[in-house]
Protein backbone atom coordinates (compact mmCIF):
# COMPACT_ATOMS: atom_id res chain seq x y z
CA UNK A 1 0.00 0.00 0.00
CA UNK A 2 1.59 3.56 -1.25
CA UNK A 3 1.28 6.44 1.26
CA UNK A 4 -0.91 8.71 -0.63
CA UNK A 5 -0.10 13.04 -0.49
CA UNK A 6 -3.61 12.94 1.39
CA UNK A 7 -2.95 10.27 3.92
CA UNK A 8 0.58 12.44 4.80
CA UNK A 9 -0.68 15.41 5.47
CA UNK A 10 -4.37 15.56 6.24
CA UNK A 11 -4.47 13.21 9.23
CA UNK A 12 -0.90 14.47 10.44
CA UNK A 13 -2.41 17.79 10.57
CA UNK A 14 -5.48 16.75 12.62
CA UNK A 15 -3.64 14.86 14.75
CA UNK A 16 -0.95 17.78 15.70
CA UNK A 17 -3.47 20.73 15.61
CA UNK A 18 -5.80 18.14 18.45
CA UNK A 19 -3.08 17.91 20.14
CA UNK A 20 -2.53 21.58 20.31
CA UNK A 21 -5.77 22.25 21.50
CA UNK A 22 -5.21 20.33 24.07
CA UNK A 23 -2.27 22.27 25.59
CA UNK A 24 -4.03 24.74 25.03
CA UNK A 25 -6.73 23.59 27.27
CA UNK A 26 -3.77 22.86 29.96
CA UNK A 27 -2.34 26.48 29.40
CA UNK A 28 -5.81 27.86 30.47
CA UNK A 29 -6.04 25.78 33.47
CA UNK A 30 -2.40 25.79 34.41
CA UNK A 31 -2.94 29.81 34.31
CA UNK A 32 -6.37 29.80 36.68
CA UNK A 33 -4.93 27.31 38.93
CA UNK A 34 -1.86 30.00 39.53
CA UNK A 35 -4.20 32.82 38.80
CA UNK A 36 -2.35 35.12 36.30
CA UNK A 37 -4.15 36.18 32.98
CA UNK A 38 -3.74 33.29 30.43
CA UNK A 39 -2.79 36.62 28.19
CA UNK A 40 0.85 36.21 29.73
CA UNK A 41 0.81 32.73 27.91
CA UNK A 42 -0.63 33.87 24.67
CA UNK A 43 2.27 37.30 24.35
CA UNK A 44 5.38 34.14 25.42
CA UNK A 45 7.89 33.67 23.45
CA UNK A 46 11.00 31.73 23.92
CA UNK A 47 13.82 34.17 22.68
CA UNK A 48 13.28 37.64 21.96
CA UNK A 49 13.21 37.37 17.89
CA UNK A 50 11.19 34.02 17.41
CA UNK A 51 7.29 34.32 17.51
CA UNK A 52 4.92 34.41 20.95
CA UNK A 53 2.69 31.74 21.07
CA UNK A 54 -0.74 33.40 19.16
CA UNK A 55 1.90 33.32 16.31
CA UNK A 56 3.21 29.93 16.50
CA UNK A 57 -0.21 28.92 16.38
CA UNK A 58 -1.21 30.92 13.66
CA UNK A 59 1.56 29.72 11.91
CA UNK A 60 0.90 26.43 12.23
CA UNK A 61 -2.96 26.86 11.26
CA UNK A 62 -1.92 28.33 8.39
CA UNK A 63 0.81 26.13 7.11
CA UNK A 64 -1.95 23.28 7.39
CA UNK A 65 -4.62 24.77 5.63
CA UNK A 66 -3.00 27.12 2.97
CA UNK A 67 -0.53 24.10 1.95
CA UNK A 68 -3.42 21.78 1.60
CA UNK A 69 -5.42 24.08 0.06
CA UNK A 70 -3.03 24.97 -2.89
CA UNK A 71 -2.09 20.64 -3.07
CA UNK A 72 -6.36 20.71 -3.22
CA UNK A 73 -6.11 23.65 -6.38
CA UNK A 74 -8.42 25.48 -4.08
CA UNK A 75 -8.59 28.97 -2.52
CA UNK A 76 -7.92 28.55 1.52
CA UNK A 77 -10.09 30.71 3.66
CA UNK A 78 -8.24 33.73 4.84
CA UNK A 79 -8.24 34.20 8.44
CA UNK A 80 -7.65 37.75 10.18
CA UNK A 81 -4.44 36.82 12.60
CA UNK A 82 -6.39 38.53 15.63
CA UNK A 83 -6.51 36.30 17.91
CA UNK A 84 -5.28 37.16 21.77
CA UNK A 85 -6.56 34.81 23.87
CA UNK A 86 -6.03 30.50 24.14
CA UNK A 87 -10.23 30.50 23.46
CA UNK A 88 -9.11 32.58 20.62
CA UNK A 89 -6.45 30.57 19.62
CA UNK A 90 -8.71 27.68 19.84
CA UNK A 91 -11.26 28.47 17.75
CA UNK A 92 -8.60 29.34 14.88
CA UNK A 93 -7.35 25.66 15.51
CA UNK A 94 -11.09 24.58 15.13
CA UNK A 95 -11.67 26.70 11.76
CA UNK A 96 -8.67 25.27 10.25
CA UNK A 97 -9.80 21.35 10.83
CA UNK A 98 -12.73 21.82 9.81
CA UNK A 99 -11.45 23.09 6.62
CA UNK A 100 -9.05 20.49 6.34
CA UNK A 101 -12.68 18.22 6.44
CA UNK A 102 -14.05 20.20 3.13
CA UNK A 103 -11.34 19.61 0.66
CA UNK A 104 -10.97 16.65 -1.94
CA UNK A 105 -8.48 13.79 -1.20
CA UNK A 106 -8.19 12.83 -4.82
CA UNK A 107 -7.00 16.57 -5.70
CA UNK A 108 -4.48 16.67 -3.06
CA UNK A 109 -2.80 13.61 -4.16
CA UNK A 110 -3.21 14.39 -7.48
CA UNK A 111 -1.02 17.46 -6.95
CA UNK A 112 2.37 14.98 -6.10
CA UNK A 113 3.72 16.08 -9.71
CA UNK A 114 1.63 19.73 -10.41
CA UNK A 115 4.01 23.13 -10.00
CA UNK A 116 2.57 24.83 -6.58
CA UNK A 117 3.45 28.35 -6.78
CA UNK A 118 3.13 29.92 -3.14
CA UNK A 119 4.45 33.37 -1.31
CA UNK A 120 7.80 33.48 0.15
CA UNK A 121 7.88 36.29 2.00
CA UNK A 122 8.16 39.24 -0.85
CA UNK A 123 8.38 36.26 -3.21
CA UNK A 124 6.65 33.11 -4.71
CA UNK A 125 8.52 29.74 -4.55
CA UNK A 126 7.58 27.06 -6.66
CA UNK A 127 8.12 23.29 -5.67
CA UNK A 128 6.17 20.24 -7.09
CA UNK A 129 3.73 19.02 -4.95
CA UNK A 130 5.36 16.44 -3.40
CA UNK A 131 8.46 18.46 -2.43
CA UNK A 132 6.29 21.14 -1.52
CA UNK A 133 4.84 18.89 1.04
CA UNK A 134 7.54 16.89 2.44
CA UNK A 135 9.71 19.93 2.39
CA UNK A 136 7.99 23.04 2.97
CA UNK A 137 4.75 22.30 4.55
CA UNK A 138 5.20 19.70 6.86
CA UNK A 139 8.88 21.02 8.23
CA UNK A 140 7.05 24.61 8.88
CA UNK A 141 3.87 22.95 10.25
CA UNK A 142 6.03 20.61 12.72
CA UNK A 143 8.20 23.77 13.65
CA UNK A 144 5.40 26.40 15.01
CA UNK A 145 3.57 23.20 16.42
CA UNK A 146 7.06 22.42 18.29
CA UNK A 147 7.53 26.12 19.26
CA UNK A 148 4.52 26.85 20.93
CA UNK A 149 4.17 23.54 22.91
CA UNK A 150 8.22 24.96 23.97
CA UNK A 151 7.02 27.91 25.04
CA UNK A 152 4.66 26.53 26.86
CA UNK A 153 6.81 24.17 29.11
CA UNK A 154 9.15 26.67 28.53
CA UNK A 155 7.15 29.10 31.10
CA UNK A 156 5.77 25.92 33.59
CA UNK A 157 3.35 23.96 31.89
CA UNK A 158 3.76 20.21 33.12
CA UNK A 159 2.91 18.52 29.48
CA UNK A 160 5.21 16.28 28.04
CA UNK A 161 5.65 14.13 24.48
CA UNK A 162 2.16 12.39 24.63
CA UNK A 163 0.52 15.88 25.23
CA UNK A 164 2.96 17.09 21.75
CA UNK A 165 2.15 13.38 19.95
CA UNK A 166 -1.56 13.99 20.36
CA UNK A 167 -4.02 10.48 19.44
CA UNK A 168 -1.97 8.81 17.08
CA UNK A 169 -3.00 5.32 16.33
CA UNK A 170 -1.35 3.53 18.36
CA UNK A 171 -1.42 -0.51 18.66
CA UNK A 172 0.58 -1.71 21.73
CA UNK A 173 1.68 -5.70 22.06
Amino acid sequence: MSLSMSKASLPAFETALSALSGVLDKAEAYAAAKKFDSSVLVNARLAPDMFALARQVQVACDQAKNGSARLAGVEPPKFEDNETTIAQLKERIAKTLAFLKTLDSKAIDASADRTITFPLGPKKGEMKGGDYLNHFVLPNFYFHCTAAYAILRHNGLDIGKRDFMGNIPLKLS
